[in-house]
């Protein structure tokens, strides 16, 4: 056979070339996101303490208020859901953009942004510019589940925080309002990649904290899928009339609203829940039997609520070289 010709063998050369750097790229690429993943020792060389810096100032604030809870796991999770774990909902507004905290799921409705502040603080002083505001928000409300009396877990971190925020999202309909339907709940948790047993886990967080009266009024005067005796309860702090009484506050788990435990599941079960987002998960439904898994079973509920946590704190979060590490968790650099 004839030997191959010089241009036969540099084409050839260059070809082979050619398929190796290609490789090396596709391997480049698949190495890149992997190796931004999150992770529960992103800070064990940075910043070592962060982990008992921020629980130590969520038990302070607990101490002083124990509704607080509640309401930081409620802000992880609304940061979540509108665009990533990315700390976009603690940003005021700017002249440049007009942020999520006046949102219509947000407005006269989160709270603890206080709270996050001081922590922010604590964790700056000992350790400046490492820790991110994303980051604060998923270990807050980690300690905030345990120090309720709920379980524990692991939080990855390796967050970066956002530089701007958008109203329009927060307002988009990607945080279901509490007059949902089951469908409604469903689809918007698989939007953000949430199964529908990570939505019925996660909705047992309501088994902490405290719901207004314009958001539970019609439940209590309207639906028949309540509890009379419960109904007549709720309404004596929540006049009928819209405008009276709107910001009166009812717990959320009418049996024990400031521990963390599967007492939710067992009021939805006897038609007692307080917002017709956390009845319609009782209904005669397809999640009937998820609510009575856990109502009777709360180690399922906790394997399954963690789980879930760690599923929503997954969602498109800032890493590597985007965003940035806040200094003031209220404003970009």
């Amino acid at each position: 056979m004839a030997a191959p010709s010089s241009s036969s063998s540099s084409s050839s050369y260059s070809s082979s070339v050619f398929v190796i750097a290609t490789l090396l790229i596709v391997l480049l690429m698949n190495v890149g996101p992997s190796s931004a993943q999150l992770t529960e020792d992103y800070y064990k060389k940075t910043c070592p303490k962060v982990f008992d810096t921020v629980e130590s100032a969520v038990k302070s604030a607990i101490n002083k208020e124990k509704r607080m809870g509640a309401s930081l796991i409620r802000l992880h999770f609304h940061d979540c859901f509108v665009q990533g774990c990315d700390a976009s909902v603690l940003l005021d507004d700017t002249s440049s953009f007009t942020g999520e905290k006046t949102a219509a799921p947000n407005n006269n409705s989160l709270r603890g942004f206080n709270v996050v502040d001081d922590i922010k603080s604590k964790v700056e002083s000992v350790c400046p510019g490492v820790v991110s505001c994303a980051d604060i928000l998923a270990i807050a409300a980690r300690d905030s589940v345990s120090i309720l009396g709920g379980p524990e877990w692991d939080v990855k971190v390796g967050r970066r925080d956002s530089k701007t925020a958008s109203l329009a999202a927060a307002n988009s309909g990607v945080i279901p309002p509490p007059t949902s339907t089951l469908n409604n709940l469903v689809n918007r948790f698989q939007a953000r990649g949430l199964s529908t047993k990570d939505m019925v886990a996660l909705s047992g967080a309501h088994t902490i904290g405290q719901a207004r009266c314009s958001l539970f009024r019609r439940r209590i005067y309207n639906e028949t899928n309540i509890d009379a005796s419960f109904a007549r309860t709720r309404r004596d702090n929540c006049p009928r009339a819209t405008g009276s009484g709107d910001n009166n506050l009812a717990p959320l788990d009418v049996k024990s609203p400031t521990f963390f435990d599967n007492a939710y599941y067992k009021n939805l079960i006897k038609k007692k829940g307080l917002l017709h987002s956390d009845q319609i998960l009782y209904n005669g439904g397809s999640t009937d039997s998820l609510i009575e898994t856990y109502s009777k079973k709360p180690e399922t509920f906790n394997d399954d609520f963690v789980t879930a946590m760690i599923k929503m704190g997954d969602i498109s979060p800032l890493t590597g070289s985007n965003g940035e590490i806040r200094k003031n968790c209220r404003k970009a650099n």
